[in-house]
């Protein structure tokens, strides 16, 4: 029988496409050392995640024992986890994660008794000052960290000038024009 030259074409084909492929694959492997460490040395970017509560130090400074958990809410706001099986357990958790930074993770466990705060636990929670401090990315010139509080003599330079509060008086505003009559949609009957 005489051998199918279609079949014979098409596997010449193959062979042709595969030795192609081999070459094409050998090419990618021999990338230069240069182009393989700087491939190497490019890291992706990754965003700063901050989660959870942030609870200052000065915010566990002004809880008491005895505190009633309406006190505690005002004080450090909800809880981030609430248990079922523990009602009287109230975890806040905070979590940063920085590029080249490894993780950081702080955790403060309050424990009620019916309604009166009785235990508090937890990681030494830093100020607030130098949370500020870690999140800036760009050092500063000074080094210091920017007051966080304005205070009363600061905030006086944005009142109006007293003058001018007894001059102003409210004036009555004018009423809106009304709307332009427009025909009915429909005719009458």
């Amino acid at each position: 029988m005489p051998a199918n030259p279609e079949g014979r074409a098409r596997g010449t084909w193959l062979l042709v496409g595969a030795l192609a492929a081999s070459l094409c694959l050998g090419a990618c492997s021999s990338v230069s050392d240069t182009a393989r460490s700087t491939l190497s040395s490019m890291t992706p970017y990754k965003v700063e995640v901050v989660q959870g509560n942030f609870v200052s130090n000065e915010q566990v400074q002004a809880l008491k024992l005895g505190m009633s958990r309406q006190q505690v809410r005002d004080i450090l706001g909800t809880s981030l986890l609430s248990d079922v099986f523990h009602k009287d357990r109230w975890d806040y958790v905070f979590t940063i994660r920085r590029q080249g930074i490894e993780a950081q993770e702080k955790r403060l466990t309050l424990i009620f008794d019916g309604e009166s705060l009785v235990k508090i636990t937890g990681d030494e929670m830093p100020s607030e000052q130098d949370f500020v401090a870690r999140l800036d990315n760009h050092k500063r010139a000074s080094g210091k960290v920017p007051q966080l509080e304005a205070s009363d003599d600061q905030l006086k330079k944005y009142d109006p000038p007293k003058e001018k509060q007894a001059s102003a008086q409210p004036a009555t505003p004018e009423p809106p024009p009304l709307p332009a009559a427009y025909p009915p949609l429909e005719a009458p009957h």
